[in-house]
């Protein structure tokens, strides 16, 4: 199945919309480990809010090129247009449009500090997983919450797994991550959580290899995981939304 046409200018314009909104979070989110969140700009000024573009209002001579401005707001409106045709009317859509902003907002922190913070993973598992019980009981809905249970237990577990493996390499803010993955994935059969987990791998490897190879990085370097396993889960979605009866 893939939704009407119309959906897709309307969730690309919530996108843009929340694209618009999130660099200010993803600055004050995006202190190393260790540190308290942002308070103030990079001159010192007082910054106040979460939501918001990219500039201190105090700085007039510190203001983000426009094609940094616009980049997230394409990333996420596009997004959202994707998740829209893929899925089609179904109630959880709604949860896949709500999620896809604080999606994105992780992988730019993450990539800019190798961090995943709490406020954001945590509340965005118990979101999805509360979120699409209501969608459950909505007609017209194409998974399974139980499934999306399963899924978080199932993806959450092996990423304790691995965490206990290699927690240099796989660290307990991507094992956060993973429960809202794996209920989100969980929605539409274990099957689409094994995909999802195999897909953030394969392009966290890809990742890595690039590293390697550009950067002369070495196999300990640590690089932020989170990115590859948002795309890799995002990827087994449209396809697993779109292949729903």
């Amino acid at each position: 199945m893939t939704g009407p046409l119309w959906l897709a200018p309307l969730a690309a314009l919530w996108g843009a919309g929340w694209g618009a909104l999130l660099p200010r979070a993803a600055y004050r989110f995006a202190a190393p480990a260790g540190e308290e969140w942002h308070t103030a700009c990079p001159e010192g000024h007082p910054l106040g809010g979460w939501l918001g573009g990219p500039d201190c209002p105090d700085c007039p001579d510190c203001r983000t090129p426009l094609g940094r401005r616009a980049l997230p707001v394409l990333l996420t409106a596009a997004l959202c247009a994707a998740l829209a045709l893929a899925t089609g009317p179904r109630p959880e859509l709604a949860v896949w449009l709500l999620a896809a902003p604080v999606g994105l907002l992780l992988a730019v922190v993450d990539l800019r500090v190798m961090r995943l913070p709490d406020p954001l993973t945590l509340p965005l598992a118990a979101g999805v997983l509360a979120l699409l019980g209501v969608a459950a009981a909505l007609p017209g809905a194409a998974g399974s919450w139980l499934g999306a249970l399963y899924g978080l237990l199932a993806l959450g577990g092996g990423a304790f797994v691995l965490f206990l493996i290699n927690p240099d390499g796989f660290a307990f803010g991507d094992v956060k991550l993973c429960l809202a993955l794996g209920a989100a994935l969980g929605w539409y059969g274990l099957g689409a959580v094994s995909l999802g987990a195999f897909a953030g791998l394969l392009v966290g490897a890809v990742h890595g290899l690039f590293l390697v190879l550009a950067r002369g990085a070495g196999r300990r370097t640590a690089f932020a995981f989170g990115p590859s396993l948002l795309a890799g889960a995002y990827g087994v979605l449209l396809v697993a939304g779109a292949a729903a009866a």
